[in-house]
């Protein structure tokens, strides 16, 4: 580890431990003497999209196929902060393309997904985010991402709705274009269809 970077973690810790006394807790106490430390690794843990480049993860998983029928990968777990509250939301991530003449590995759009998901996010930006990265990597005919969510935000404090979550969907090429792509892929991953 580098001068500036432990410098950064002890600025982090010195961060919480201020912040557990404006809490009114004691930092020193037996149960928070190691908190600042673990709450520092778990926040780089939470956040470790932002040091990962997703054009570099995918590059090397890019392979050439004759095929032009749908590709989807549903049922992505995402955990994600809220950059609004710093709460966590978690859900899952459908991914759907149809490709150009050019594959993703299978795992790479699971990747993806958890790059742009361990940054401060909302939900909109960050299918957005999925979709575009498919598009600009594999310039398929159409890409299609909806995420379901359920944000803490919401459940912990405010309204406290325990059952709500939220879907929102990022439809680009064909996924927009077309109605009946658009149906294909939410059948498949368990949607209704619109008509």
């Amino acid at each position: 580890m580098s001068r500036q970077e432990t410098t950064s973690e002890t600025e982090i810790e010195n961060l919480i431990r201020q912040f557990l006394r404006l809490l009114g807790e004691d930092p020193d106490r037996e149960g928070l003497r190691d908190t600042p430390a673990r709450v520092r690794a778990a926040w780089r843990y939470l956040t470790r999209g932002y040091g990962r480049d997703p054009v570099a993860e995918v590059n090397h998983a890019i392979f050439s196929v004759d095929a032009n029928h749908m590709i989807i990968v549903k049922d992505i777990e995402i955990y994600s902060l809220c950059e609004h509250h710093l709460l966590p939301f978690y859900g899952r991530c459908h991914v759907g393309y149809i490709p150009n003449g050019r594959v993703m590995g299978v795992s790479k759009l699971a990747r993806l997904a958890d790059i742009y998901a361990r940054r401060l996010q909302i939900q909109e930006r960050l299918t957005n985010q999925i979709a575009q990265a498919v598009m600009n990597t594999l310039s398929p005919s159409g890409v299609g991402v909806v995420i379901e969510a359920r944000h803490l935000c919401m459940m912990m404090r405010g309204v406290e709705k325990q059952n709500s979550a939220m879907v929102t969907s990022a439809m680009l090429g064909n996924f927009r274009n077309s109605i009946a792509t658009r149906n294909e892929f939410l059948q498949l991953i368990g949607h209704p269809a619109i008509t």
